[in-house]
């Protein structure tokens, strides 16, 4: 395919545009939708501005016309592009039945209902199965690989009618999909050369077409790691800035470490922060982003930022696919592709510590590059690379560059020296004399009016943090005079993460998007935030600052701090989806939020958690619960009642609440002592506060029973299940999830009592209420679903056991991922009911798949894990000859 043959055609007639392709020098194939009615046309080839008048040449008549035609360009104005001469293929038909398949390409304009305007094109990259891809009416059937759309938000579709197929350099069709249809699906449909050729009048309006055979290629078992990335697969952010000073050195050094001869290289940079570290690993990963099969840039702030950065690689790589699987899964398997797929580059930046990004090296030994930022100076692999600040001559043509005043040596000396010569304190300062006409002598004169300078300029006496706070404070200057919302939103910013902050955070703080996008915009001119599509990026030094009162910065006054911090809380509160713990749905909504809620949470001195704060704990404790980690779910709870009783006293219902969630999560975590003396006490004061009858109450109740059931109390457990189940009937009725919760809890206490007879119907009535009221994929419809089985089982009815397992097996792979905790628990209840059923062969098999996913996701001290081990053990040991 020659992409300049590639035109937009414009329909006066009907008002729209559609792709084409010049199988001619004056003869454009598209679409004949595009089309239709049209009593002339006009083309014009990717990135022109000028139309050619052109005509409908073929079909003569519409009626029973494939979707396909024929423009002549007859603007005796146009010149044509070009280029090899067009060829033209046919796909074998008469092959042998064999599975095989056929690559296959095209390149189409994203629609528009406009007629001028510049257009991006896209790619689309697809097969042609041979059993199921060619039509007995001459259409064929295109499998959509991948679609590389442009930056304009179209649709998946939008500019695949009209466009040529190509196969092998030959075009064997021209696709004919909907243009207005916007569908998740993968294929599409095209008219045949074949039937085109078959066709009055095609033949001799194209010259001599000769159709050449091509021949499907054998196909192969195809798993998930079989994808492959698309050249130039990257992530890297924007360059920082267009001038790069002083770095030759290091930067030829780099390079020389990183083309070694070796399987696996791993590189460290480390110096102060703000000196550049990440400027210089962005030079070296775009300049070298055509070398390696991709470039991948990881936040390494933490283990979870790291593990958050390989989900998104897996989402890039696997698309669709991957958008339900957990944080920890994604970030699984783009490991696994990254081991069957060497010849990358991981770049980890700001590496807080070097066994955080030794959790991810150590199993891609032999695979790739890694390249790593990081402000600290030992623990690395190899001869770590130390970034220095800049020297003299460095930070003068960089202060030059930047201002345009290479004359003013003195005043730049001055101020570089003042600045400790840091990259990012001299960048910003340019910046600011840049766009306020200042000259350099009067910046450093504003910088001594302030206290918070730099002490020394070495490297270990330096402090980059102040440095830039004395920068930041004379820029905010310039920001508030003219838009003092923007300093408001640089302060809200600075309690999150420091990339990819939602947008949507913002919002309250002006009046519409519009100003939205431009108090950003006023803050991305003066290099204090970087503009993502939808996010935005503050640098971790300007954050850290921003969030330090200072009694001499009007910026950092402490009331405004506080507004600035209360504003970012009540932010999140909007945007985060409600019930993390079972609202499986939501669980992505939360990975993209919860770096920012972790942010604002490790930022806030718990003295000073707010009601919004307090909610933002619990959340999370919450969303954490629900992924199995209990021990960081407790630590916050203990946070959010220390809170809640500071805020609203130690009987209040938010209190109460906090009491009963931290109960519950130590339940969970087999801490039944604290959980049962922590209940009892939430139960006594919420009896006091509200009554027997409150929800609130209830619930303690629930759980109240739970934890003595948990610690073999029956005794305790069983009456104030009855009494639970009694109230919610009368005051919730039989439907309400809170009755169907105490139904099933009682019924599990009478199968503990070995009552089998008393639990079995009333499981039975639970599972029925739930299918009717929640459905088959709520959380909780599982459980009782693997109750019930329980019960089967006891009872002998095996049959309807391993039905009952198998479903529920099922549906939680489906909903949950098949290595979410509650997945693999129903697969080991299946394994057991195999057992049971004297399926020996199944049960192992299954166990031994289920015990290889534990030890590799939950880690072999999990609870699951141990299970999974022992059962696999019992199995074997029973199908050992005796």
């Amino acid at each position: 395919m020659d992409v300049r043959r590639v035109v937009e055609l414009w329909n006066p007639d009907a008002g729209l545009s559609g792709t084409g392709y010049l199988v001619a020098d004056r003869l454009v194939l598209t679409a004949l939708h595009n089309v239709r009615g049209a009593r002339a046309a006009e083309v014009r080839p990717l990135g022109s501005d000028a139309w050619a008048r052109a005509e409908v040449l073929w079909p003569a008549e519409d009626a029973g016309a494939p979707d396909a035609a024929l423009l002549r360009i007859v603007d005796g104005r146009w010149t044509p592009p070009g280029g090899e001469p067009v060829r033209w293929g046919r796909i074998d038909a008469t092959a042998p039945p064999a599975e095989g398949r056929l690559p296959c390409l095209a390149v189409g304009l994203p629609r528009s209902e406009a007629r001028d305007g510049l257009r991006d094109t896209k790619e689309i990259r697809g097969h042609v199965e041979a059993l199921t891809g060619l039509k007995a009416d001459g259409a064929i059937t295109v499998h959509v690989d991948r679609v590389a759309a442009p930056s304009k938000g179209e649709g998946r579709w939008a500019g695949a009618s009209g466009a040529a197929l190509f196969c092998r350099g030959r075009i064997i069709g021209v696709l004919t999909a909907d243009r207005a249809r916007d569908y998740e699906a993968n294929q599409l449909t095209a008219v045949s050369a074949e039937s085109l050729a078959a066709r009055p009048g095609f033949a001799r309006a194209v010259g001599d077409l000769v159709l050449e055979t091509l021949t499907t290629e054998p196909s192969r078992a195809w798993t998930a790691y079989d994808i492959e990335a698309p050249p130039g697969l990257n992530n890297l952010p924007e360059l920082p800035s267009r001038h790069f000073v002083g770095r030759a050195d290091v930067l030829a050094e780099l390079e020389r470490a990183l083309a070694a001869d070796s399987q696996t290289i791993t590189q460290t940079l480390h110096g102060l922060g703000g000196v550049g570290k990440t400027t210089l690993a962005l030079h070296y990963a775009h300049a070298h982003v055509g070398t390696y099969r991709l470039v991948w840039w990881i936040r390494s702030d933490s283990r979870e930022l790291i593990e958050a950065s390989l989900a998104a690689l897996a989402l890039r790589v696997q698309g669709a696919a991957a958008a339900d699987l957990t944080t920890t899964q994604a970030a699984d398997w783009a490991v696994g592709w990254l081991q069957t797929h060497p010849g990358w580059l991981l770049v980890f930046d700001n590496v807080e510590r070097p066994e955080d990004a030794a959790t991810v090296t150590g199993q891609l030994r032999s695979s790739g590059r890694y390249l790593i930022t990081s402000r600290y100076r030992s623990g690395w692999a190899g001869a770590p690379i130390a970034l220095p600040v800049l020297d003299e001559g460095a930070s003068l043509d960089l202060l030059a560059r930047l201002t345009d005043d290479g004359e003013a040596e003195a005043e730049a000396r001055a101020l570089a020296e003042e600045l400790g010569h840091l990259p990012l304190a001299l960048e910003q300062a340019g910046a600011f004399v840049a766009q306020t006409g200042s000259t350099l002598g009067e910046y450093r004169l504003m910088l001594r009016r302030y206290p918070e300078r730099t002490t020394a300029a070495a490297p270990g006496g330096t402090d980059p943090m102040r440095t830039v706070a004395r920068i930041w404070r004379v820029t905010l200057d310039a920001v508030h005079a003219k838009d003092p919302r923007a300093v408001d939103l640089l302060r809200m910013a600075a309690w999150c993460a420091p990339t990819d902050i939602p947008r949507e955070l913002f919002t309250e703080v002006v009046e519409d998007r519009l100003d939205l996008a431009q108090a950003l915009g006023l803050l991305a001119d003066y290099n204090l935030i970087s503009l993502g599509r939808q996010t935005v990026g503050v640098h971790r030094l300007v954050q850290r600052v921003a969030r330090t009162a200072s009694p001499e910065d009007p910026h950092r006054a402490a009331e405004r701090i506080t507004e600035a911090r209360d504003r970012a809380a009540a932010a999140l509160r909007r945007v985060l989806p409600l019930d993390p713990r079972l609202n499986v749905a939501g669980w992505p909504e939360w990975r993209r939020l919860l770096p920012h809620v972790e942010a604002l949470l490790d930022a806030v001195d718990p003295a000073d958690d707010t009601e919004d704060t307090d909610f933002a704990l619990n959340e999370w404790a919450q969303y954490l619960a629900g992924q199995e980690q209990r021990g960081r779910a407790i630590a916050l709870l203990r946070r959010s009642v220390a809170a809640s009783s500071r805020l609203f006293g130690e009987k209040h219902a938010s209190t109460l609440t906090a009491y009963n969630n931290l109960a519950s999560a130590y339940e969970s975590a087999g801490e039944l002592d604290e959980a049962i003396a922590l209940l009892e006490k939430t139960l006594a004061a919420r009896i006091e506060v509200s009554g027997d009858d409150d929800p609130n109450t209830l619930i303690v109740r629930n759980n109240l029973a739970s934890a003595y059931q948990t610690a073999g109390d029956l005794e305790r457990a069983t009456p104030l299940h009855e009494r639970n189940l009694s109230d919610r009937m009368r005051l919730l009725g039989s439907d309400h999830l809170s009755t169907l919760l105490s139904r099933n809890n009682l019924a599990d206490a009478y199968l503990l009592a070995g009552q089998l007879s008393r639990a079995a119907p009333m499981f039975e009535e639970a599972l029925a209420g739930c299918l009717r009221v929640l459905g088959g994929d709520h959380p909780f419809t599982h459980v009782v679903r693997s109750n019930v089985a329980y019960c089967c089982e006891a009872a002998g009815d095996l049959e309807r056991a391993v039905a009952l397992l198998e479903q529920t097996a099922a549906d939680r792979v489906r909903t949950l991922g098949g290595e979410h905790p509650d997945a693999l628990r129903s697969r080991l209840h299946l394994a057991r009911a195999y057992r049971a059923a004297g399926d020996l062969p199944r049960a192992t098999a299954l166990l031994e798949r289920t015990l290889d996913v534990c030890a590799r996701v939950l880690g072999e001290g999990h609870r699951v894990t141990s299970h999974a081990r022992s059962s696999l053990a019992e199995a074997v040991e029973q199908a050992a000859p005796s």
